[in-house]
């Protein structure tokens, strides 16, 4: 059974009616199936067998606690890129000691704070980083373990906002400083060069880049060896995508397996990042019709989600199915389906063609990734409850803001 299916006309999450879910906790609402989460990183993590390996779950996808929680259960490891996930995962109880440190831009209070509880490694994107991990760690006392981030200069064939693989993105080391660097790594007393990586891109629906990438990696590696630089791992990073409308990704086994097959002579133990495929599908965003407007060019369904709580449409040109709540016999008309937000960008989706009324409940497809973890209170709008379904068990995993919440950090002058 699907973790969203329709029984009786009514779609349900689980063994809960979505309608029963929300006549509780209200709308606009994050409802997340906790099997599917399970299922998906099983999915991911069973390949391997007893192979060595380290799944890392990107935080950033969705970094509610209890999710996290149910992740660091499993025995996940996670990819965080601020000082802010790190204490997430902690607080979730998840392992420092599985922890890898992306990004760009990391400062000197969340260096030390990562040194302190001691993860797994960082992720260094630039010498001026790496030189400032190596002080940092002297200050400790302490060895930093870390993995050099190269950018390969590899089309990842996705939209531009989350293809990070190009010279002309932020990330990463460019190919021809990283032996210089490496050589400068035997000099520093407080770094371990543990792996090299790279992290090409998201919602990535063919195989080849990936395998472009990893070629690029291990032609480098071999070059390494030769400097007498002996790695340990190996990280991919993350970026496979999910099916929101008409994709044909790999499947996660095909797409594990042809990059153990050629990382396989190399011994190095495989790190993968992924984030949207674990949580994308397994969460949706439910909204309320208000009002129903007609014009002689459109048709609008105005709902009481808007932009601030599901942003990758307009951020990203994303499609997501949209869905009636309860399905019903009925004349349908083609609605643009649009929030309260004023901003012209504020939709969910064009020509959707379905049959409404005012009052209806909408459920906006696979937005479990990069939906509430992307919200934001703009127009003075609190964000929407999370709920997870178990079975046929309902939690609360975030209450609703309330407008006093808003403004609870503000002070007027007098």
């Amino acid at each position: 059974m699907q973790s969203f299916h329709y029984k009786n006309n009514e779609l349900y999450a689980e063994n809960v009616a979505i309608r029963t879910i929300t006549s509780k906790f209200g709308t606009p609402c994050y409802i997340y199936s906790r099997a599917q989460i399970e299922k998906n990183w099983h999915e991911f993590n069973d390949v391997f067998g007893s192979e060595p390996h380290r799944i890392c779950y990107a935080v950033k996808a969705n970094s509610n606690l209890a999710i996290l929680n149910i992740l660091a259960k499993l025995g996940s490891g996670f990819d965080i890129v601020s000082g802010g996930e790190l204490e997430r995962v902690l607080a979730a109880g998840g392992d420092p000691a599985k922890i890898v440190f992306s990004g760009v831009g990391k400062t000197d209070s969340e260096i030390l704070r990562a040194l302190e509880v001691g993860i797994f490694c960082f992720n260094v994107e630039s010498e001026a980083e790496l030189e400032k991990i190596n002080q940092l760690a002297e200050k400790q006392n302490k060895i930093a373990p870390i993995s050099l981030r190269v950018n390969p200069d590899i089309d990842a064939r996705t939209h531009p906002y989350i293809a990070t693989g190009l010279k002309e993105n932020k990330f990463g080391i460019e190919l021809s400083d990283v032996m210089p660097l490496c050589q400068k790594i035997k000099s520093l007393n407080n770094i371990k060069l543990i792996s090299i990586g790279c992290h090409i891109g998201s919602q990535l629906t063919e195989l080849d880049p990936f395998l472009e990438a990893l070629d690029c990696l291990l032609d480098l590696i071999q070059k390494l060896k030769s400097a007498q630089l002996d790695l340990h791992y190996l990280n991919l990073g993350g970026g496979l995508g999910i099916a929101y409308r008409d994709e044909t990704p790999p499947a996660i086994s095909d797409y594990i397996s042809a990059i153990r097959n050629k990382l396989a002579p190399s011994k190095l133990e495989l790190i993968l990042e992924p984030g949207r495929i674990i949580v994308a599908n397994a969460g949706i965003l439910v909204t309320k019709v208000e009002y129903l407007k007609h014009n002689d060019h459109k048709n609008f369904a105005i709902v009481d989600a808007g932009m601030n709580d599901l942003i990758r449409p307009v951020l990203y040109d994303a499609w997501h199915n949209i869905i009636p709540v309860s399905e019903k016999n009925g004349n349908k008309t083609h609605y643009d389906i649009v929030g309260p937000v004023c901003e012209s960008a504020d939709f969910f989706g064009k020509d959707r063609e379905l049959a409404l009324e005012t009052g209806d409940l909408l459920a906006i497809m696979s937005s479990g990734a990069y939906g509430f973890s992307m919200s934001s209170n703009y127009n003075s709008r609190p964000r929407p409850s999370e709920v997870i379904v178990n079975g046929d068990q309902t939690h609360l995993i975030r209450k609703r803001e309330k407008v006093d919440d808003l403004f609870a950090l503000e002070q007027i002058i007098k």
